[in-house]
């Protein structure tokens, strides 16, 4: 009697196990490439990552819920001083944050980290391969404003220098892609053109490791510039930032005005670049955003708010997609 009770309480313990286990590995997903070559089908929808910057520093156990209300099953972990929740993962140790994204059915797709660089990411793409992060976003860096030959030359220059981060990168399963932003060497149209045609040049051999987020918002706001140049550099780009110009996020103003920024919200008209993106097969990630100021708080006081506005504006996207 006694060998059969522990028979069952030692069973019992194994099954439970195999449940955390299978647990963890569902929340943690697999280290795939974030824009795989599939086919979309007719009632495909955004492949859509939620910034954790837009709630400040607001704590996971926060977020995560909140995630789970919207249906996005993919997160982008932001450090400070846009967020906390990088240095959160640090503190809580990365069992625990498996746990946590296992209890709420929420993966990690993206770390955001424009303070180490694109220079600087080693131990960060160990890090995003333990927890099967596909995607790490970063800045370029580099001269602003460069133009004609010294443009291109620069822009050649940086992917050479870049090429053993993504051969890192294309060994532990992540892909390393490149905010255009303002003030860094990719902020304008041509920048980006020059990094897709030498990305694939120089990045034959590891392509998806190296890659664009393409951002809206430190472009011209033109919606027809925009849609054109998504689809001459689309395939080069993992992440679309569903983001506008609208008013700015350099100072403050009223709440009406910073919001602008969202989509369905400011005025550029959006239909176009989806339609970019849904012509040109993406399948990489597409992601809601706006900056508050000043930076590390949520786009709005109250978590109600913020999700109402980030529902709001994933509506206008599938409405139009």
């Amino acid at each position: 009697m006694f060998r059969r009770q522990a028979i069952q309480i030692l069973s019992a313990s194994i099954l439970a196990n195999n449940v955390l286990f299978n647990s963890k590995e569902s929340a943690l997903g697999s280290p795939s490439h974030p824009y795989p070559n599939e086919p979309l089908g007719s009632d495909a929808t955004p492949r859509h990552l939620l910034a954790t910057s837009l709630f400040g520093t607001e704590k996971l156990e926060s977020i995560l819920p909140i995630a789970e209300q919207l249906g996005i099953e993919h997160i982008d972990l932001w450090p400070k001083i846009h967020g906390s929740q990088r240095e959160e993962l640090t503190e809580m140790g990365e069992d625990r944050f498996a746990d946590l994204l296992a209890k709420h059915k929420v993966k990690l797709g993206c770390i955001t980290q424009f303070p180490l660089g694109p220079f600087g990411l080693a131990d960060e793409i160990r890090l995003c391969n333990r927890l099967h992060c596909p995607t790490i976003v970063t800045g370029s860096g580099g001269t602003a404003g460069l133009q004609g030959q010294e443009l291109k030359r620069a822009v050649e220059a940086f992917i050479e220098k870049m090429k053993p981060h993504w051969e890192l990168a294309r060994e532990h399963q992540v892909t390393i892609a490149i905010e255009n932003h303002g003030k860094s060497l990719l902020d304008s149209p041509d920048s980006l053109r020059w990094f897709h045609e030498y990305r694939m040049k120089h990045a034959a051999g590891a392509p998806e490791s190296l890659a664009i987020a393409f951002a809206p918002y430190h472009l011209p706001q033109n919606e027809e510039l925009l849609a054109n140049l998504l689809s001459e550099i689309l395939p080069s780009t993992a992440l679309f930032y569903a983001w506008q110009h609208g008013k700015g996020c350099m100072q403050a103003q009223p709440k009406e005005d910073e919001l602008l920024q969202l989509p369905g919200k400011g005025p550029l008209d959006f239909k176009p670049l989806l339609k970019a993106l849904r012509d040109g097969n993406f399948q990489g990630w597409t992601e809601i955003f706006m900056h508050p100021f000043p930076r590390g708080i949520p786009i709005h006081s109250d978590l109600k708010k913020v999700t109402e506005e980030i529902r709001s504006a994933q509506s206008y996207i599938h409405e139009i997609w």
